[in-house]
C-alpha cells in the first residue's frame, strides 16, 4: 500500500543510544510506529502488521521521520555518510533498549519476523545508522530534530562514554545542539547564555531589580544591593543543584509565591518609606528565596553540563549578573530622564512603586491559590531528617558568613531610608 496520512500522536518518545569505537559512530533508535504519519504498512488477517511484507517500507519509513534529522558532529563538523544499517520491529513491552548491547543485539541479530505481533498504534520500529568518524575519543555533538514526531516529543539520548559509563540526556522538542561530553569552555559558555536570557525573560526578576532602583540610582547603594542579591541566590542555586532543597511538591509554589510576596514588599516599602538601615538585607534575604527560584529553571538544563556541574552554575550565575546589570545599564538612565523631564521623582516612584505591587500582589494570590492546593506533612524523624538538617544547618552556616561578610565589606552601605524616608529625592546622580 502506499502512504497514507494517520493523525499526529499526541505524545511520543524517542530513545536513542550513541556510542563511538574506533572509525565508527553507531546510533541506535526506537521510535513508536505510530509517529510514522504518511506509511500505512500492510497487515495480516490477524489485524498484525506483516512484517516481513513491510521490509523495505520499515527502511524508508525510518529514513523518511527519522534518518534526516539525525545531526550528528565531530569536533563540530557535522558528519556524513550515514547508513541505515539495520531495522527492527519490537512488541511494545520490549526492554531490549535497557542497554546498548541488548539493544545492539536486538536490531542486528534478530531477523524480521511475521513472530513479531505488533499493530500499528502500539509498534516500535528500531535501527541501528553507522557513521564513518576519525577518532572514537572525538568531542560528539547532536542535534536531532526530531520535534515533529509528535505533538509533545520526548527524546531519552545516552552516549556510552569510551570507558563504558553512560550519560542520559531526556528534553522535549527540539533541543538544538547537544555537546555530549562537553569541555569546561563549552559547558561555560553555553550555561552564561541560559543565565543572561534567563533574567531578561523572568518578568518577575526584573521587576524586583526595578524595586531596587526605583528608590535611587546611585551607584554606592546599587553595588551593596546588588552584590548581596548576587551572594545570596547564588547560594541557593548551588545548594539545589547539589540536592539541598526540600523535594516536596509544595515547594515551587512556596518559592514561587515568596518571590511575588518579595516584590510586593519592596514596592510597598518604596511607598511607604519605612525606615530600614541596610536595605540589603532584606535584599539578601529574598535573594536566597529568588535563587530557588533560579534552580527551578535549570533543572532540565543541567544536564547538559557533563562532568562540569560546578563551573555550570558558576556561569549560569554569571549569565545572570551580566542580564542584570544590562538591564541596570538601561533602567536606571530611563528613569533618571523620566524623574527629570516628565513626572517629578516623589510621585513617579510612588506611580511606579504602585503599579509593581499591583502586579506582584496578583502574581501572589493566583500562587498562593496554587500553594493551598498541595497537603503539608510533617516528615518522619530519621536518619535522612537528621542528614537534611545537618546539611541545612551547614548551608545555614554558610549564609550566616556572607552577611558577616557584608557587614564588613560594605560597614556604612548607605540606604535611601537610613536616616530619612525612601521619598526623599536622592542627590542629583550627576554629583
Amino acid at each position: 500500500m502506499g502512504p497514507v496520512a494517520h493523525e499526529i500522536p499526541a505524545d511520543v518518545t524517542v530513545q536513542a543510544i550513541v556510542r563511538a569505537e574506533g572509525r565508527r559512530l553507531q546510533m541506535l533508535v526506537r521510535v513508536p510506529l505510530v509517529a510514522m504519519q504518511d506509511f500505512n504498512f500492510p497487515q495480516r488477517s490477524d489485524g498484525y502488521i506483516d512484517v516481513e511484507a513491510a521490509r523495505a517500507m520499515f527502511r524508508d519509513a525510518m529514513m523518511v521521520w527519522v534518518g534526516d534529522e539525525l545531526n550528528v558532529y565531530e569536533q563540530d563538523t557535522r558528519l556524513t555518510g550515514q547508513r541505515l544499517v539495520a531495522v527492527q520491529v519490537s512488541e511494545p513491552d520490549d526492554r531490549s533498549f535497557a542497554t546498548y548491547a541488548e539493544a545492539l543485539a536486538r536490531i542486528t541479530e534478530q531477523p524480521l519476523s511475521n513472530a513479531t505481533n505488533v499493530y500499528f498504534e502500539n509498534g516500535l520500529l528500531d535501527a541501528l545508522f553507522e557513521y564513518p568518524i576519525r577518532s572514537g575519543t572525538s568531542n560528539f555533538s547532536t542535534d536531532l530534530t526530531l520535534g515533529r514526531l509528535g505533538l509533545r516529543t520526548i527524546t531519552v539520548l545516552r552516549l556510552v562514554l569510551p570507558n563504558g559509563a553512560v550519560r542520559a540526556f531526556e528534553y522535549a522538542g527540539n533541543a538544538g545542539l547537544i555537546r555530549l561530553d562537553p569541555r569546561w569552555h563549552q559547558a561555560a559558555l553555553r550555561f552564561v547564555a541560559l543565565g543572561f536570557e534567563h533574567i531578561l525573560d523572568g518578568i518577575d526578576h526584573l521587576l524586583f531589580l526595578a524595586c531596587l532602583v526605583i528608590p535611587f540610582r546611585r551607584l554606592g547603594p546599587l553595588v551593596a544591593i546588588v552584590t548581596s542579591f548576587t551572594l545570596a541566590h547564588s547560594v541557593t542555586l548551588i545548594a539545589s543543584a547539589f540536592d539541598l532543597a526540600p523535594e516536596a511538591a509544595w515547594f515551587p509554589p512556596l518559592v514561587e509565591t515568596i518571590i511575588a510576596l518579595s516584590i510586593v514588599y519592596m514596592a510597598v516599602e518604596n511607598i511607604v518609606g519605612v525606615k530600614l538601615q541596610r536595605r540589603w538585607l532584606i535584599t539578601f534575604g529574598f535573594g536566597l528565596v529568588h535563587g530557588f527560584g533560579f534552580s527551578f529553571a535549570l533543572r532540565e538544563t543541567l544536564q547538559f553540563a557533563g562532568s562540569h556541574l560546578l563551573m555550570s552554575l558558576l556561569s549560569f550565575n554569571l549569565g545572570v549578573e551580566l542580564g542584570q546589570l544590562a538591564v541596570l545599564a538601561v533602567l536606571v538612565p530611563a528613569l533618571t530622564l523620566t524623574f527629570r523631564h516628565v513626572v517629578p521623582e516623589t510621585i513617579g516612584a510612588v506611580l511606579l512603586s504602585a503599579l509593581v505591587a499591583h502586579t506582584g500582589w496578583h502574581w501572589m494570590t493566583e500562587r498562593g491559590a496554587e500553594l493551598a492546593l498541595h497537603e503539608f506533612r510533617l516528615p518522619a524523624f530519621d536518619l535522612p531528617l537528621l542528614i537534611t538538617v545537618a546539611q541545612w544547618g551547614v548551608l545555614a552556616a554558610i549564609v550566616a558568613g556572607l552577611v558577616r561578610l557584608m557587614v564588613y565589606v560594605f560597614p556604612n552601605a548607605p540606604s535611601p531610608t537610613s536616616d530619612h524616608v525612601s521619598r526623599r529625592a536622592p542627590e542629583n546622580p550627576g554629583r
